[in-house]
């Protein structure tokens, strides 16, 4: 956990007044101080955080290094009696390099978090002088923290205060946070983004990407969990998610399985199609079978008469059948022959 001496310096500006973010600018940015200060002072014991406002009369040290909230509230509430004039961000800041010079622990290192949420004006608006500040800040190896809101956020490609901590950072020790408005708070965009990961112990790449605005409530975290505050939360929902993917995945899987039977099915189907004008002539075999046994049961009924001395005509295998009155004619006849024999 970095150890630090850390100076919020706020803006109490006429535009604080603005309700754009529950329930105003001023009271957004108050608790998003109080998160600053907890979050700050729980990661390290030998933390200080100081206070300061740069709008009204002018730049004013309101607290200088205490670990006590009691004292940052104190002093919240002060300046919401203050609200008025305009910002002056490069006096602000050249104060609180002054105010962090003289932090008792010399082993602390310095940073100032500026918040800003009115429009750049004076020499805040230029951007040479900006970049002059910036580099003398970084040759005293101070760390500014940007959180841009309201008004503060600047339009078009070019953004002064984006420059000022390209020049500034050294070793990502600097960042610049932009956060819209919406139904967000701001005290959440600031504890879940790069500004308190490295106090929070977790990897900046971690933090998602939040400096555009787009995270919505969950602040940029895979499922809307801190994994950091609630880890057995975020593993059954990452758990979640995979057998839902697995699921999915199998029925994909099934899905393609069962179509490819039926496209191969499909070429069996037309050639049977292309000979079923041959089917008719098959009906004609059961027939035929039939046929055969009535022969083979003449040919037996034959040669049992034989056996018994009987004559048999022996008619053409070819032949037609006999018909009924000529088979009568023939048993009298073979009755006939057999009374003569007997006589």
């Amino acid at each position: 956990m970095p150890l630090e001496a850390t100076l919020i310096v706020v803006d109490n500006s006429e535009y604080m007044r603005n309700g754009d973010y529950h329930p105003n600018r001023f009271q957004a940015q108050s608790d998003a101080v109080t998160t600053l200060f907890q979050t700050k002072v729980d990661s390290n014991p030998e933390n200080t955080v100081g206070f300061m406002t740069m709008a009204a009369k002018g730049p004013e040290v309101l607290v200088t290094h205490t670990k006590d909230l009691g004292q940052i509230l104190s002093a919240i509430h002060s300046a919401q009696d203050k609200i008025g004039g305009a910002a002056d961000i490069p006096t602000a800041i050249a104060v609180a390099q002054l105010a962090l010079k003289h932090r008792s622990n010399k082993n602390l290192r310095q940073r100032i978090i500026v918040f800003v949420a009115s429009p750049l004006e004076g020499q805040g608006a230029d951007e040479k002088y900006m970049v002059r500040l910036a580099k003398k800040l970084k040759k005293n190896n101070v760390a500014v923290d940007f959180v841009a809101f309201g008004d503060g956020i600047e339009e078009g490609e070019r953004s002064i205060l984006k420059t000022f901590i390209d020049t500034v950072n050294s070793g990502d020790n600097s960042h610049y946070l932009a956060v819209p408005a919406g139904t967000h708070l701001l005290s959440d965009m600031i504890l879940n983004s790069p500004l308190l990961a490295g106090d929070r112990g977790i990897p900046e790449e971690a933090m998602g990407d939040v400096a555009s605005g787009s995270a919505p409530g969950g602040g940029g975290f895979e499922f809307g969990v801190d994994p950091s505050l609630d880890p057995e939360l975020a593993m059954a929902l990452r758990m979640s998610m995979e057998e839902e993917q697995a699921r999915q995945a199998a029925a994909v899987q099934a899905t393609t399985g069962a179509s490819a039977p039926a496209s191969s099915s499909t070429p069996a189907a037309a050639s049977s199609s292309t000979q079923a004008p041959s089917a008719p002539a098959n009906p004609t075999a059961p027939p035929a079978a039939a046929e055969d046994e009535e022969d083979e049961e003449a040919m037996l009924q034959r040669a049992l008469a034989l056996s018994q001395g009987q004559d048999v005509e022996m008619a053409d295998h070819a032949g037609e059948e006999e018909s009924e009155e000529d088979a009568i004619k023939r048993a009298i006849e073979m009755s006939m022959k057999g009374d003569n024999q007997q006589k």
